[in-house]
């Protein structure tokens, strides 16, 4: 999660152009907890910008929210007024800020495939009160419905490690490591301790493949331009950006950098994109995310 502590990094293009969370989503997580009427704390870890807490607030006493990143937890405090959440810089490995048995449900968005479970589940277990719950989330790789040849070159670029254009390489070796595998297994290598966790439940969808309102979460229509900006905020076009100051992007001025390269490609291999011309970034397209949804019960 470095990449999101960078000084170079955009908290607010992060909170602009990344997808929000369905209420469907919500009802999955809170029908799973059963919580009592506006009681106890949730804990939100790796809160990002703050959507989480904000959109589950009302389910809770109150929110203690943390996120390692500097910029996120000011990003989020501009953008919540409610006296009840609370943010601060902080990790899912150190919460020795909290009393035991004081947390509800503890929740992580997008982000849990960063944890170094041998601190986190201890730390969960112990603030985590008997009957309450977690409820860990998060998506990946999304593909463009009936543009297959496009999704290809989109993951070639993103993922690649040799040469995606002449004399460029892919951004594989840029994704922080092994978070990005772990996401993109959809934390299947991660499981509750069964000595302090119970009735666990696992909901998974890869993308492009039918699934229910519950698996299924994450599948939205967007114009091109908002998927070009949604993927200006992966972590590993952060990574490349700083490694490659001297390619700047067209709409900064430049001659084009990855991406814009990408999506020369992207564009050039769908017939109707292309007929567009330069309005291309007004064609509207189908994006579906794996996902992932996983829920357990302290003893």
């Amino acid at each position: 999660m470095a990449t999101f502590a960078r000084p170079t990094f955009s908290a607010k293009a992060y909170a602009a152009f990344r997808p929000a969370y369905p209420p469907s989503l919500f009802r999955t997580v809170l029908n799973y907890h059963q919580p009592p009427a506006s009681s106890g704390t949730l804990l939100d870890l790796g809160c990002g910008h703050g959507l989480i807490a904000r959109s589950l607030r009302p389910h809770f006493k109150s929110v203690m929210a943390i996120d390692p990143s500097a910029g996120m937890i000011q990003q989020a405090q501009q953008t919540t007024t409610d006296p009840d959440i609370t943010f601060r810089q902080g990790s899912a490995e150190d919460l020795d800020f909290l009393p035991d048995g004081s947390v509800e449900m503890a929740v992580a968005g997008q982000a849990a495939h960063w944890f170094n479970y041998g601190k986190v589940w201890p730390n969960l277990a112990r603030v985590v009160r008997p009957g309450g719950t977690v409820a860990f989330w998060g998506y990946k790789d999304n593909v463009l419905l009936g543009a297959e040849q496009a999704t290809r070159i989109m993951e070639e670029f993103v993922y690649g490690f040799g040469e995606v254009a002449p004399g460029v390489q892919g951004m594989g070796p840029y994704w922080e490591q092994p978070g990005r595998n772990i996401l993109r297994d959809l934390l299947r290598s991660v499981r509750p301790p069964e000595e302090d966790w119970t009735d666990f439940t696992k909901l998974e969808h890869e993308p492009g493949e039918e699934g229910t309102e519950e698996t299924c979460w994450l599948k939205k229509t967007m114009k091109l331009g908002e998927v070009e900006s949604y993927v200006r905020t992966f972590s590993c076009f952060n990574a490349w950006k700083d490694a490659h100051p001297e390619a700047k992007s067209r709409s900064d001025g430049g001659e084009g950098d990855i991406l814009d390269i990408m999506w020369d490609r992207m564009v050039d291999a769908v017939p109707e994109w292309k007929a567009m011309g330069g309005g291309w970034r007004e064609a509207e397209v189908v994006s579906d995310w794996g996902t992932y949804i996983l829920m357990a019960r302290r003893r």
